[in-house]
């Protein structure tokens, strides 16, 4: 092996001592001794070499032996130098550079990273703690060891002392979101411990303090500050003084380093290969050849094929050869016919389709092809209908204009078959008629007839083919003058001699294995010895053990089969190689084909193999042969090696390395170019500019052997196969063409070509370029015995914001355990970052033998990429560091100071915006004062309905079923409202101003408890009942909302007062603890005294209580003024009276629903149809068929409603129409929210019911929230105005810029632009509500092109919270703000929405412009990150739109990362895709980095009654660790 360490070299060892040396790296790459065992036999064979050795600490024999486990802390597992028995693919195994992995990692202290935690499946269930870290809260030793200041400095990450500012406070658990997310109550207080999940509702007012925090030592929450401490010192760049224009968010653009090598050679110069050798009688053609062999030496031996035991099956000789190939093409030129015309002509394609068992019928194939002036087009056999790439090798057949494929008759058996018994035809592939070629189906020739005497001309010999990075297949076309060309370079190059022996055990169809062992040895006649790669799984030593039993003088071969030889040799003493001459290696273009070739040099010497032997070539398929090295007595120079810098390579400049022992290249040279050839450099970017000496470019060959184009691509054809070199003057380098061979490499001392990898896996990232096969290669050495899957490792490159990522999967051993898979992860993490100082961006394992596979068992790279980037890849783990990857995001935007009050205004007068603010219509000039005055108190307007309008029906109640289940007419409600009050003073003895939680489930119980309330002076709490099936989370919050609006009495039905006090309720709450509870389904009939009269309209008359986005628990006070003005503009806004019918799908609970449910209808007498929510659960299509039913001309309803219409009844508007569902009559319908419209879902729901005759006007939105229920409605042509034709302006919608918007600027822009985000105005400002958009900070009044809290003033605004700790001083600006400045007079509530202001250009009834208001989310939602307003619902948007198995999605902000949960549709094990594809969609939309993905079952996020999502319980289940997720990805 490559001699570890500089004491060695100097030492010359007896060769008996190097076999046993090679004996023991075997042993120790195969696990069959310790590291120790092996420190101590090698120490004892070396010992009287090297006294030196002996008696010295191992660890400190750095120069040796770079040390792996001596410095590593005690957590990491012995890394062995280990090479897997089974490890197959191991194409880059080299000792030296296993060393640099080890030493790398050692330097490294162990970070904790969090490791990821995934769900196990019901038949693993194995206990949460074996597979998650300790918590960091218990600090384990090798923490502790951390804080020595001895370590300090020897560790590479702890060395900058100095935190930034910003990680200070990420460890304290603070948050920049606005959101309240503190985790302790205060910086030094204990955190608050939780009730229960859903009780996370934080109590009453929204004070974030009170906000339930988790305590940090759960799992989560330790995993989060693990992940915090390995962001701690972020690779960016340091920010650089700027001033950006809130517009500009401009990518970092990487500066060069100054200090970046460059390259400051000379200019090369054309290196020129020895002249092709004139006098020797070489043949007029390669057929011309074949006819001299066959018909004068017939019974010489040309090929001998082996089974898959190794037994010489069949000996093809010349004579056979030719007759065969002459029987076959008589055949394909005359007995071939269509419709009587023969079915080829000269010239056109054929395919090959033979398995690389079969070398004989493949030959004949091709020399029959050639005969019959016919092109073969030489291709693998299609395995499945869905083989990896087989697409693209159907689109070159296609666009070959092939039809005709010749194959064996095993292997035409074996091809998918379709129903009619003929072979299946391949996706993409064009229809091919198939011909079996054995003997039995070929006919002879007539004597007389001869094929037509070929001359080496222009015209096209063969076809290969080639994939390119991409995954498109490509054919290069080889004309007939290139084929003898190359045929007489690699003789002259490799001294082929006549009838010398070759074993070959490469593809035989393609490159090397083609050129060598089908087309050189006929020229020469040669016998080839085709080892099949079966024979090769079976028995690695196969070729060797041919060459020894052929005497072979050639072989050829690649580096993995030297590998695979050296680990199957022991115990085979009997063979020698010393016949061998020439051991061509065919991926010496590969930069680790040195380690195999020094491994086997090694081993076999003492076996007969001269080093001189072992010749690297580099091959392309556009070039064929590029360089070959030559062994002496060819006049070939000395070989040589070059140790070059990683750090230069990756700027394109060579550097011999010296100092830095790790990150360093060793190559080998692939010798000298070919007799013939022309070979120069060139800048791989740009023009084909000539490269200086020392720097790496592309390889260009001029020669008459090189191919010719690809098939039917001109353009590609002409950069590739016609580049003209240019000198630095800009001069052509000659006046004939180069063609480019796809090698990044340079031309060393001797004139030697080195290579140091291939253009196809170029990365380039940032400014530097990286090699995929060099990445292959570190990952490979670090431990790849005990986890990669026979070495099979993927890397590749994708783009994401502007710029290559490097992606890197691999195969897992299948009994790899979560925890080793997760350890190696982290330290090729480690490995990469110190060798290639670059960032893997995301790092996938997936199971053993899932990969996609290439047609010799490698990887199919561009097929891995395409299910990477479609979510295809289905792995086990992934690991994303996209923090240290990415680092040209727009740089953070620093807020400006703010401008003073003068300046604000003049600068609107002078840009000529308008200050934002709108009002709804007046009041005073819609109605006269006198009934406002008599409708002041509720109770006095039900009675006066009772009195005058007693059997006017008010309620109807449906069920799931629509029937009917209870009505109420005017004097009806009335009644049961006086037995209720009655009932209360009496049963409960309650006073006035006492509080009632009303618990009822919606219906008409609920309205007459409401009223009974009013009817004695209480003052009633609507309250959600308690789900019976889910009484552990639902319950707490009844029993908070109870306890918290200091209720004296609980009023509800008999069945819900079981449920209170049953014993399953015990167990959620202390039951004990109720306040009485009083069932009013059979109370006695009976009056109250007299009715209770406020004694001023300012008296409290209701509570309302909900729970808030962010799981803040608020409950605001209602004055009976406010009541009446709410119901009052409402019956303006949407005209309702007497004569009308409404129909309302909402929970009657809070806010605008309930005030339509229980106070509109007996403030304007219209009837309201009751559609409870909750029961479309069991019958999608009730709320629809009442609306047709009642031909309601208004209705209302909730988001979650309109989705379950759109998911539930999409496919079943036909049955319906069939039912007589008939929406035409519906002039408007509501939909009520807190929230920002949710445009994609009600134009859906418009589109799909459109067939139901829904008109397309009739959707729109209103909003409300806590301060005011009801601030916009947006009815659409009612009342006389729709009858008159004219009405209510549509709701309007804009195309904002998102990338504005983060700035707190709205700027409209085109629909379809990119960054466009639409929105639609949130309904129509009711009367007597005035609007303006007010500065979160500042409070000042802002214009309308800014973002800004929507302040609202009106007379049915809230009085103020409701809290119980008298904390109503946090929040009385909520409902007595002033502005700053301007209007400093008027009282605004606070709403506490973001959003603007727009006029547009519609008018109104009233003939005035209508001013729209756009709600763009809620202010204690939004994230703020990097200096930017972020709104939950864009980044949601993005996330859902990223693979069609996300169902649900929502983000949260956590200690400044950002978490995205989503919820999976699909299968468990498909989870893992969507880690990677949510990043990207993330990165590349919104320029952020997710901190934490977890994927978490459908239904997983909690929504509220009004279909809003709960984020910050979400939050808190999170971090609580109580949403069982399938997979939570921690990106570093």
């Amino acid at each position: 092996m490559a001699a570890r360490g500089c004491a060695l070299e100097a030492v010359p060892l007896p060769p008996e001592v190097r076999e046993s040396l090679a004996e023991l790296e075997l042993e120790l790459s195969e696990g069959d001794i310790t590291q120790k065992g092996y420190e101590k036999k090698r120490a004892k064979l070396l010992a009287c070499y090297i006294p030196l050795l002996q008696g010295v600490d191992p660890s400190l024999q750095a120069e040796n032996r770079v040390s792996g486990p001596a410095q590593t802390s005690a957590a990491a597992p012995k890394q062995q130098k280990l090479r897997p028995a089974n490890s197959r693919d191991e194409r880059f195994r080299s000792d030296v550079h296993t060393e640099a992995v080890q030493a790398a990692l050692a330097k490294y202290k162990e970070r904790k990273m969090p490791m990821p935690s995934k769900r196990r499946s019901v038949l693993v269930h194995s206990s949460v703690e074996t597979y998650t870290p300790p918590d960091t809260s218990s600090a384990s030793e090798d923490e502790g060891s951390l804080r020595r200041p001895g370590r300090l400095t020897s560790t590479p990450l702890q060395s900058h002392s100095n935190i930034e500012p910003w990680l200070d406070r990420v460890i304290q658990g603070s948050s920049t979101s606005s959101s309240a997310s503190s985790t302790s109550s205060h910086p030094g207080g204990r955190p608050a411990a939780a009730p229960s999940a859903a009780a996370t509702a934080t109590l009453t007012g929204p004070a974030a303090h009170a906000h339930i925090g988790v305590p940090v030592s759960s799992r989560v929450s330790s995993k989060i500050q693990q992940l915090l401490n390995t962001l701690k010192r972020p690779k960016r760049p340091p920010l650089k003084e700027f001033f950006v224009d809130d517009f500009e968010e401009l990518l970092e653009v990487q500066q060069p380093d100054p200090n970046q090598p460059k390259p400051e050679g000379s200019q090369m110069v054309v290196l020129k290969g020895e002249p092709l050798a004139m006098g020797i009688p070489w043949p007029p053609s390669l057929l011309a050849a074949l006819q001299r062999w066959g018909t004068t030496q017939p019974k010489a031996p040309c090929l001998t094929a082996l089974d898959t035991a190794g037994k010489a099956v069949y000996t093809l000789t010349y004579g056979k050869l030719w007759s065969r190939s002459l029987k076959l093409a008589y055949t394909l030129l005359n007995k071939l016919t269509s419709k009587n015309e023969p079915l080829l002509n000269p010239g056109d394609r054929v395919a090959l389709v033979f398995p690389n068992s079969d070398p004989v019928m493949f030959m004949v194939a091709f020399y029959g092809c050639l005969l019959a002036e016919l092109v073969p087009v030489p291709i693998e056999v299609p395995l499945t209908r869905k083989d990896a790439g087989s697409q693209q090798v159907g689109f070159l057949l296609g666009s070959c204009g092939v039809t005709l494929a010749l194959t064996t008759d095993a292997c035409q058996k074996g091809l998918p078959k379709a129903q009619t018994g003929e072979v299946a035809t391949f996706k993409g592939w064009p229809p091919l008629a198939w011909l079996v070629i054995d003997g039995k189906h070929l006919t002879k020739p007539p004597k007389d007839w001869h094929p037509q005497a070929q001359d080496a001309g222009a015209g096209t010999a063969y076809i290969e083919y080639k994939t390119s990075k991409e995954g498109s297949t490509v054919g290069v076309t080889v004309s007939h003058a290139s084929l003898l060309a190359q045929c007489r370079a690699l003789t002259q190059a490799c001294g082929y001699s006549e009838a010398e022996t070759l074993t070959n055990v490469l593809d035989f169809k393609r490159d090397a294995g083609l050129w060598h062992g089908v087309l050189t040895s006929v020229m020469n006649r040669m016998h080839v010895i085709s080892i099949p790669y079966a024979l090769m799984k079976v028995n690695p030593l196969s070729w060797i053990q041919k060459v020894c039993s052929y005497k072979a003088r050639a072989a050829l071969v690649k580096s993995r089969d030297m590998h695979w030889s050296l680990l199957a040799q022991r115990g085979q003493r009997d063979v020698s190689l010393s016949s061998l001459r020439m051991l061509i290696v065919a991926d010496g273009a590969n930069p680790w084909s040195i380690s195999s070739c020094d491994a086997f040099l090694n081993v076999f010497q003492s076996r007969g193999l001269r080093p001189e032997v072992i010749c690297p070539c580099a091959t392309s398929p556009e070039a064929l042969t590029v360089a070959i090295r030559r062994p002496p007595d060819l006049g070939g120079p000395p070989p040589r090696k070059a140790v070059l810098s990683m750090n230069g390579l990756s700027f394109g400049v060579i550097r011999v390395d010296t100092e830095e022992k790790l990150s360093v290249l060793t190559v080998q040279d692939v010798g000298q170019v070919l007799p013939g050839a022309d070979v120069c450099v060139v800048k791989v970017e740009g023009a084909p500019y000539l490269c200086k000496t020392d720097e790496v470019g592309e390889i260009c060959v001029h020669s008459s052997a090189t191919g010719t184009a690809y098939y039917g691509l001109l353009g590609i054809t002409k950069s590739v196969f016609e580049t003209v070199p240019l000198t630095a003057g800009g001069a052509p380098v000659s006046e004939r063409p180069f063609t480019r061979t796809g090698l990044l490499g340079f031309v060393g001392p001797d004139d030697l070509v080195f290579v140091v990898g291939k253009l196809d896996g170029l990365m380039v990232v940032g400014v530097r370029r990286h090699n995929a096969d060099d990445v292959v290669a570190t990952a490979l050495a670090v431990e790849p015995m005990k986890f990669v899957y026979r070495g099979r490792i993927a890397v590749f490159s994708v783009t994401v914001l502007h710029d290559d990522r490097i992606v890197l999967v691999a195969e897992q051993r299948p009994d790899a355990s979560e925890e080793d898979s997760f350890q190696w992860m982290s330290r090729v993490l480690q490995a990469i970052d110190s060798i290639h100082q670059v960032g893997v961006y995301c790092l996938a394992l997936v199971p053993a033998n899932t990969l996609p596979k290439a047609p010799l068992g490698g990887i199919h790279i561009s097929e891995t990429k395409q299910r990477f980037l479609e979510g295809m890849l289905h792995p086990c783990n992934v690991l994303m560091c996209p923090h240290t990857c990415v680092t040209n995001l727009p740089k953070p935007r620093q807020k400006q100071p703010e401008v003073g009050p003068a300046s604000m205004i003049v600068g609107n007068l002078v840009a000529g915006k308008r200050i934002a603010q709108a009002s709804g219509r007046e009041l005073a000039h819609l109605e006269d004062s006198d009934q406002a005055r008599k409708f002041l108190f509720l109770p006095d307007v039900l009675q006066w309905r009772a009195h005058t309008t007693p059997d006017h029906p008010l309620f109807l109640l449906l069920n799931a079923k629509g029937t009917v289940t209870s009505t109420a007419t005017c004097v009806q409600l009335h009644k049961r409202a006086e037995r209720v009050a009655a009932a209360l003073m009496e049963k409960a003895r309650l006073n006035v101003g006492d509080h009632v939680a009303l618990v009822y489930p919606p219906g008409v119980d609920l309205i007459a408890a409401f009223y009974g309330c009013l009817y004695c002076g209480c003052v009633p709490v609507t309250v959600r009942p308690p789900h019976p099936q889910n009484l552990a989370t639902t319950l707490p919050t009844v029993k908070m909302i109870v306890e918290v609006s200091k209720s004296a009495c609980v009023l509800t039905t008999q069945a819900i007062m079981r449920l209170l006090k049953s014993k399953d309720a015990g167990a959620a709450v202390d039951v004990r603890t109720w306040p009485t509870i009083v069932d009013t389904d059979d109370i006695p009939k009976k009056k109250v005294a007299s009715i209770f009269r406020p004694p001023s309209p300012d008296v409290l008359a209701y509570l309302d209580f909900s729970v808030s986005t962010t799981g803040i628990l608020a409950g605001v006070k209602m004055s009976h003024a406010a009541t009446s003005a709410l119901c009052r503009s409402i019956k303006l806004q949407c005209e309702l009276y007497p004569s009308r019918q409404i129909a309302i799908c909402l929970d009657p609970y809070c806010g605008l629903g309930f005030a339509l449910w229980c106070l509109c209808s007996v403030y304007s007498g219209h009837q309201s149809v009751l559609v409870p929510p909750l029961e479309l659960e069991s019958n999608v299509s009730l709320w629809l068929s009442a609306v047709s039913q009642y031909k309601a001309r208004v209705t209302f309803c909730s988001y979650s409603v309109m989705e379950m219409c759109t998911r539930g009844l999409g496919t079943q508007t036909g049955v319906l129409r069939m039912k007589g569902v008939n929406l035409s009559c519906v002039r408007t319908c509501m939909v009520v929210a807190e929230e920002r419209p949710r445009i994609a879902l009600t134009q859906s729901f418009s589109k799909l019911f459109k067939d139901l005759g829904l008109p397309a006007r009739a959707v729109s939105t209103t909003f409300g929230c806590r301060v005011n229920v009801a601030i916009c409605l947006q009815p659409n042509r009612l009342g006389k105005l729709a009858e008159q034709g004219t009405a209510g302006p549509d709701p309007t919608t804009v195309y904002v810029d998102m990338r504005a918007l983060r700035h707190d600027r709205v700027r409209l822009v085109e629909r379809g632009s990119p960054h466009s985000l639409p929105l639609t105005e949130s309904g129509k400002i009711l009367p007597g509500v005035k609007v303006i958009i007010a500065h979160t900070e500042t409070k000042g009044p802002l214009g309308d092109s800014h973002l800004g809290e929507i302040w609202v003033s009106s007379p049915h605004n809230a009085t103020g919270y409701y809290t119980v700790y008298g904390e109503e001083a946090l929040h009385a600006d909520h409902f007595s703000a002033r502005l700053s400045f301007g209007d400093t007079q008027t009282i605004w509530a606070r709403t506490g929405y973001l959003g603007f202001l727009r006029r547009t250009e519609l008018t109104d009834a009233s003939g005035e412009r209508h001013d729209a208001l756009y709600v763009v989310g809620s202010l204690d939602e939004t994230l703020e990150l990097r200096g930017m307003r972020y709104h939950p619902i864009d980044i949601e948007t993005s996330v859902v739109r990223a693979h069609r198995s996300i169902a649900e999605c929502a983000v949260f902000t956590w200690t400044n990362l950002l978490v995205v949960v989503v919820e999976l549709d699909g299968l468990e094990q498909d989870a893992l895709d969507l880690v990677a594809l949510v990043t990207n969609v993330v990165l590349e939309e919104h320029h952020l980095v997710v901190g934490v993905v977890v994927i978490v079952d459908p239904g997983v996020i909690p929504i509220n009654s009004r279909g809003e999502k709960q984020r910050m319980h979400l939050r808190d289940g999170f971090l609580a660790d109580q949403l069982d997720p399938i997979y939570v990805a921690y990106n570093m």
